[in-house]
């Protein structure tokens, strides 16, 4: 009997940590009600009681039960009545008053809820329902049982807001036997089957889009009223002694629930045990301090556990929530992995992969994103035909070695994005724009080496964020797609030696250049589709390139020329491969081109080799080109930029209010001129010259409009040009990683030019130091420099003038002495960003000399 009476004042004094004792003027340092008080975790808060316990400490005379025999405890025991001998407490207030436990409440509804709180406040005591929120709350079953929709409400009627008892059409006897009919185990799995159908036919639906952007998915159907649940909250989280109640209940709750998840597997027998992390996620307040600390870390981990069926299904549901909805969540998630991160420290043995709370974060930041997706402007149809890639006609390193080899069909997909059905690509226009999603912090302490592991080696036990790629910006995926590029030049250059000591071949561990600076283009090409034709994967080797009759090893820096040189011939008017568009500065290809596929092929194999070598291309592309590389083919809103006049044109003729068939007298045949001047037409539909443009079918005929200009017009030139990128990018994990604005910045680079940024990361040698009187003078002189000539100086430096992937400052450029005062020009090691400065005697003699060499400067050479 001592035992069960000292269990229940430890009971007591764990409840008086955690929930406190209702009232709000408490004065109890030892009761959560108490204003100031630090809240505790379960664990800690179990520790203190037995600790209060042995001190005899004081107890509030009321508190919330959280363990459904306290009362019957108190009758049982009188002992509990006073301290832990049997004495009476001195005062008449800490006696327990007679109140409404409400016990026979098992769930709760939107009535019921106001009910019990009407009661509440006319005691002025919110006890009742504190105690009432934390049991319900911290019982998976009865919250799944609760706020359920009425089942004779039509699956698709949205119920109105007012918050009045004659919002629903059941009465209070109604509602008794509602209750009792929903521990019916029958109608529980006729409506679950119901919703699973629902499910399986909105699933269905999406997986046949055509490809507009009108088409959504179908009402994702949940047994929970969600909008009920969204009217509580709103009604008690306004009242701050309601707060703590909803998140001690969900600290008690999530154990529980991750015991469910872990070995019973209670969603495939009751779909309704989503209905847990509907409800918990209408919580507004979760983004604050108390739950990030305590209680989103607990239920992060129990949502990553949740089998990939359920989570698809949150996605859905979440994807038909508004933006403000959507992106409090999107917060939340962000706000617990900025919080996570910021308050650990993690180092090479302590990595922030082996964060649980970070990486459940993360994969629960996943459902949102491809929520987000889902909510945005999609486009599932409109895709490329993906050819089949090059095989190599030499074994792989691992087939060599007797392994298996890992990933050989290319980048790997995401099993959400499978189950979804649609891919990032797919969507034009989020809900919430893609930046938004970057957790810069966690970028800061990710070790992306070590990521990168997992990611390829060991991803069935270690989490890797790049299978969260939306988490990480473009400078981190980079370096992520840098290792990639160079373990596979490894990988190729040890198959190259065993090749050479079992078959007795020639070493060639590089793929080596040698090419004429007046016939660079024939040199590369023959050169390029000799290895493309006999054993593509020397492509991802190592590029080293030679100039003949030059002197220089490559570092960097002849490759650099290489391209530039390269793309400078291929992409010059006269040539008539590409046309160019003086109003938007963009290259587009010539339906008209004269030039065989084996030159668009080369184009590509240089842009592939540009990511592949980690070098810069001044290629100036629409996105479509980009969009197309990735899969996507053109539709009419790539027009924008790739051809904004005609873009305007049939934009108008979209929004023509007038007579379209009369007043603009257009047909589905369109007219163009070839590279000579001379008109061409073309119908877009058979017979397209009988059939008029008009109102009802004008949709119609932009859509086989820009089809054809960006697709079927160019698909010849295009194809060639895809074949060639592919055949070095193919295996890479660049399509899983970067979205098509990321894949131009990482060919093209930045167009923003930091210069303080480079300033502060530039290095120093042969003397000089940033506190140099001539070191300050040339900083002043760049500065003062015009944007034209800012270009030039990075030009004449790096051997490009665009700034890397995360802006100038990730550029490692070095100014070094190069003798005393003379006349002689400034020189440059392209390769290694080195600068070669003379100590000039003043700060006007050094501007001349500087603007004369990166004026005049062309070719390598400059050393």
């Amino acid at each position: 009997m001592k035992r069960a009476a000292a269990k229940h004042l430890i009971e007591r004094y764990f409840c008086q940590l955690t929930e406190g004792c209702g009232n709000g003027a408490c004065t109890n340092e030892l009761c959560a009600s108490c204003l100031g008080f630090q809240p505790l975790d379960h664990n800690a808060a179990a520790i203190r009681a037995l600790e209060l316990y042995k001190m005899n400490a004081k107890l509030c005379g009321r508190h919330s039960a959280a363990f459904p025999d306290n009362s019957s405890a108190k009758e049982t025991h009188p002992t509990l009545l006073g301290d832990r001998h049997g004495k009476m407490p001195d005062h008449e207030d800490n006696l327990f008053p007679p109140r409404e436990d409400f016990r026979e409440v098992h769930y709760l509804t939107e009535e019921k809820v106001y009910e019990i709180l009407s009661i509440c406040e006319g005691k002025k005591d919110y006890s009742p329902l504190i105690r009432v929120i934390g049991r319900i709350f911290s019982n998976a079953d009865g919250l799944v049982q609760s706020f359920r929709k009425d089942k004779e409400q039509h699956p698709n009627t949205k119920e109105q807001h007012p918050n009045t008892k004659e919002q629903h059409p059941n009465t209070k006897e109604q509602r008794k036997t509602h209750q009792a009919n929903d521990e019916d185990k029958d109608e529980d799995d006729k409506e679950r089957t119901t919703a699973m159908e629902q499910e399986s036919e909105a699933s269905a639906s999406m997986e046949g889009a055509t490809g507009s952007t009108e088409n959504r998915l179908g009402p994702v159907e949940v047994s929970v009223d969600i909008e009920a649940v969204r009217r509580v909250y709103d009604r008690l989280l306004s009242n701050e002694k309601m707060e703590s109640a909803f998140l001690n209940a969900l600290v008690y709750l999530t154990p529980n629930v991750e015991l469910d998840l872990t070995y019973l597997d209670v969603y495939d027998t009751n779909p309704d045990y989503l209905n847990i992390f509907i409800i918990v996620m209408e919580n507004s307040s979760l983004h604050s301090p108390e739950y990030l600390e305590m209680a989103m870390p607990l239920f992060c981990k129990c949502m990553s556990k949740l089998p990939l069926p359920a989570l698809a299904k949150l996605t859905r549901l979440w994807s038909q929530y508004s933006v403000e909805h959507i992106r409090r969540m999107m917060e939340t998630f962000q706000q617990l992995i900025t919080y996570t991160v910021i308050s650990n420290e993690y180092d090479s043995d302590s990595l922030v992969n082996d964060d649980e709370c970070v990486v459940a974060a993360a994969k629960c930041l996943k459902l949102v994103f491809y929520a987000n997706v889902l909510g945005g402007d999609l486009d599932t149809g409109h895709n490329e035909e993906e050819e089949p890639a090059s095989e190599s006609s030499e074994l792989t390193l691992q087939e060599l070695l007797g392994e298996e080899r890992s990933n050989k069909k290319g980048p790997r997909v995401d099993p959400l994005e499978k189950e979804l059905g649609v891919r990032t690509l797919d969507c034009r226009r989020p809900l919430i724009p893609f930046e938004e999603f970057v957790n810069e912090p966690l970028n800061d302490v990710l070790e992306m080496d070590k990521d990168f592991t997992f990611f390829k080696v060991d991803s069935e036990s270690k989490f890797s964020f790049q299978s969260c790629p939306f988490i990480l910006n473009a400078c981190t995926k980079s370096l992520g797609l840098y290792y990639d590029n160079r373990i596979s030049m490894y990988s190729e250059r040890r198959i190259t030696a065993l090749y050479s000591l079992v078959q007795g071949q020639q070493l060639n561990p590089y793929l080596r250049l040698k090419v004429r600076r007046d016939h660079i283009i024939d040199d590369a090409l023959v050169r390029l589709e000799m290895i493309a034709m006999e054993n593509p994967a020397d492509l991802r080797k190592q590029l080293f390139v030679e100039f003949e009759g030059e002197q220089g090893v490559d570092e960097g820096g002849v490759s650099k020329e290489f391209f530039q040189l390269v793309l400078e011939e291929m992409f010059n008017p006269d040539i008539g491969m590409f046309t160019y568009d003086e109003s938007t500065k963009l290259f587009w290809y010539n339906p008209s081109s004269l030039e065989n596929e084996a030159q668009f092929t080369l184009i590509g194999i240089i842009l592939g080799l540009a990511i592949y070598n980690n070098c810069i291309l001044d290629v100036h592309f629409p996105m479509v080109v980009y969009r197309k590389l990735m899969g996507k083919k053109g539709t009419y809103l790539d027009l924008t930029d790739s051809h904004p006049v005609l873009y305007q044109s049939l934009r108008e003729l979209l929004e023509y209010e007038g007579d379209v068939e009369e007043d603009m007298m257009i047909t589905f045949q369109i007219s163009q001129t070839d590279l000579f001047g001379d008109p061409i037409t073309y119908d877009l539909k058979e017979n397209g010259d009988k059939i008029p443009v008009n109102a009802d079918n004008r949709k119609e005929f932009v859509s086989l409009y820009s089809d054809y200009i960006l697709n079927k017009s160019v698909e010849r030139q295009f194809k060639a040009f895809r074949r060639g990128f592919q055949m070095v990018t193919n295996e890479s994990p660049l399509k899983c990683l970067f979205r098509p604005e990321e894949v131009e910045l990482l060919i093209c680079g930045s167009r923003n030019l930091d210069f303080q940024a480079l300033e502060e990361t530039t290095e120093y040698d042969g003397g000089y130091s940033k506190d140099c009187r001539i070191i300050k003078d040339f900083w002043e002189t760049v500065h003062s420099f015009g944007e034209e000539d800012k270009r030039l100086f990075l030009q004449f430096t790096t051997g490009t003038d665009r700034a890397p992937v995360g802006g100038l400052g990730k550029l490692k450029m070095i100014i070094a002495k190069n003798g005393p005062d003379t006349d002689r020009l400034p020189t440059s090691h392209t390769c290694f960003n080195a600068l070669l400065l003379p100590e000039y005697d003043s700060k006007e003699k050094l501007k001349e000399r500087l603007l004369k060499a990166i004026t005049y400067a062309k070719g390598f050479g400059m050393l």
